[in-house]
């Protein structure tokens, strides 16, 4: 009696373990009579397998990161022009006269010490000099004034007309206990930064999250991740391991602030003379910097950037929320004081 498709799924559903080893010890070559199975294979290549596996998890989380992204982009879209032509009806005009009167017209050029103030925080992330860039500054001042201005008028708008926004921005779920950080375990916001001791952006990153550290105080902790990109910078991995060698004496963040306050110099010499003057256990620290100690768990934490959608540095996971590249303070701020006020009103 032939066996029904349906008996059959039963079976391979009940079954995975045996149809694995069937299929995992398929033959695929002979070398003097002796037999190389799919699963010897396996066996030899599961590091690359296991990155083949990040990365086409990276680009599922980011797709649909992307995803959840463009949905709420448009809800905030549609939310904005319903608000605006709500008012601009209420008040007999249009909309773009309802926003040159209560938004462009309020607009304040920023001042020359405005613009000498930005050059000197973002020097890192400027190509050209003061007065090279002086116009662009001042431009971009502006833009962001507008921006702000222009939000802040939507904001009242939305409680005018009582809008109730139901949408949560896209979340990816970060490990951040057990990795070094900063600030206090129950901060309402959690910073998970993925970084590089070598990346020039990381670099520039630096004061910003010192400047938001500073701000914000006990409202945020943030978390350093370790994602060397070996391919592009050639010191970065041992820069890794011995940010968790000075953990291991309890001065991560001193060596962490010594790397990136002197990024060209991250030869091993140079990361043992900064253990130095940091009053480390030289002798520990050069014995585990040596050793590679921490290679595999550094190893480890690319895997795991690399499945929750990070392809470049530096990457940070806001609350969960993805903000990749050397942002500016503004931009990190925004998505922290949105989540400063979604925690107060679950309160």
């Amino acid at each position: 009696m032939k066996r029904s498709w349906i008996y059959v799924l039963m079976i391979s559903i009940s079954l995975p373990g045996f149809l694995f080893s069937q299929s995992s010890s398929k033959p695929l070559a002979v070398v003097n009579g002796e037999t190389i199975t799919e699963s010897d294979v396996r066996k030899e290549a599961a590091d690359d397998l296991e990155k083949l596996d990040a990365k086409k998890l990276q680009f599922e989380t980011g797709w649909e990161r992307e995803r959840q992204n463009t949905i709420g982009n448009r809800l905030n879209e549609m939310i904005e022009d319903r608000v605006l032509t709500a008012e601009a009806k209420k008040r007999g005009m249009t909309t773009d006269k309802l926003v040159a009167e209560d938004v462009d017209a309020k607009i304040k050029k920023p001042t020359d010490d405005d613009v000498v103030k930005f050059y000197d925080q973002n020097k890192s992330r400027i190509n050209g000099s003061l007065a090279e860039t002086a116009k662009d500054i001042q431009e971009y001042l502006m833009e962001q004034e507008h921006d702000r201005m222009f939000a802040s008028y939507i904001d009242g708008l939305k409680k005018s007309y009582k809008v109730t926004s139901y949408f949560d921005p896209p979340r990816t779920a970060v490990v951040s206990q057990g990795f070094p950080s900063i600030g206090p375990a129950n901060a309402a916001v959690t910073i998970v930064e993925f970084s590089d001791f070598e990346c020039p952006f990381c670099g520039g990153l630096y004061p910003t999250l010192k400047q938001i550290e500073s701000t914000y105080k006990d409202k945020v902790r943030i978390v350093y991740r370790e994602f060397p990109l070996t391919s592009i910078h050639p010191h970065a991995q041992k820069a890794a391991e011995a940010a968790l060698c000075a953990n291991d004496q309890g001065k991560f963040w001193q060596m962490h602030d010594a790397m990136f306050t002197d990024q060209k110099n991250l030869e091993v010499t140079d990361l043992k003379s900064k253990a130095e003057k940091l009053s480390l256990n030289t002798a520990t620290f050069n014995t585990c910097l040596d050793s590679s100690k921490f290679a595999g768990a550094i190893r480890n934490e690319i895997i795991e950037g690399t499945k929750v959608g990070v392809s470049g540095t530096p990457a940070m996971f806001i609350n969960g929320r993805f903000l990749s590249g050397n942002q500016p303070y503004d931009d990190i701020a925004k998505i922290i004081d949105d989540e400063l006020t979604r925690a107060a009103n679950k309160q």
